[in-house]
């Protein structure tokens, strides 16, 4: 005989405002991800997922256990944050989210974010995302005349989900838009960081 349980989810939110907020979030991820030609890249895929699953987690009640532990205070020392900041560095271009960053540290999630804000005074996802500008610019400046590369589609595979807010952060880290670098002439000799 076959057991069958009984499962009523929970689908009122927590208040009208954290509606009206996830009614907001969920109609701007579809809307965007339906008229961006890049929305199938796993990063802006995985991206979205994460805002869409922290948005939840804020909106309807549940039983997510949010405060540190001794043992996450213990494990955040520098070994495990050279672990992280390796793969961070190491894997820019993947869907990397905070438990694959703490996995390979060998740590809990809240110990990786502790050792980040100790000892960086940042957050292992805000890391990773002045990482992606770097690389952004690389593939700008490796782009040539003819090989057809756009902003919108550098920003997608570096894992922004809107070339209007990749054009934002490229800005403020290198004080010109995207598109300068990419249009610019350039000597063929010429070098870039990794």
């Amino acid at each position: 005989m076959a057991t069958r349980f009984s499962y009523t989810p929970i689908t009122r939110p927590a208040s009208l405002s954290a509606a009206r907020h996830w009614q907001q979030l969920v109609d701007y991820v579809a809307a965007t991800l339906m008229r961006s030609p890049d929305a199938t890249s796993p990063l802006v895929l995985g991206n979205t997922a994460r805002l869409l699953a922290a948005a939840a987690l804020s909106t309807f009640p549940n039983t997510a256990v949010l405060t540190s532990t001794i043992a996450d205070h213990h494990d955040a020392h520098p070994a495990a944050l050279r672990r992280a900041i390796a793969y961070i560095e190491t894997n820019p271009d993947l869907d990397v989210g905070l438990l694959d960053i703490a996995r390979v540290a060998r740590v809990s999630p809240r110990a990786v974010q502790l050792a980040f804000r100790h000892h960086l005074d940042t957050t292992p996802m805000a890391y990773l995302r002045r990482i992606r500008p770097d690389r952004a610019h690389a593939d700008l400046l490796a782009a040539g005349p003819d090989d057809g590369a756009t902003v919108t589609a550098v920003a997608a595979r570096r894992g922004f989900r809107s070339s209007s807010r990749f054009t934002a952060h490229y800005h403020a880290a290198y004080g010109q838009p995207p598109s300068r670098i990419l249009h610019a002439d350039r000597p063929e000799s010429l070098s870039y960081p990794a």
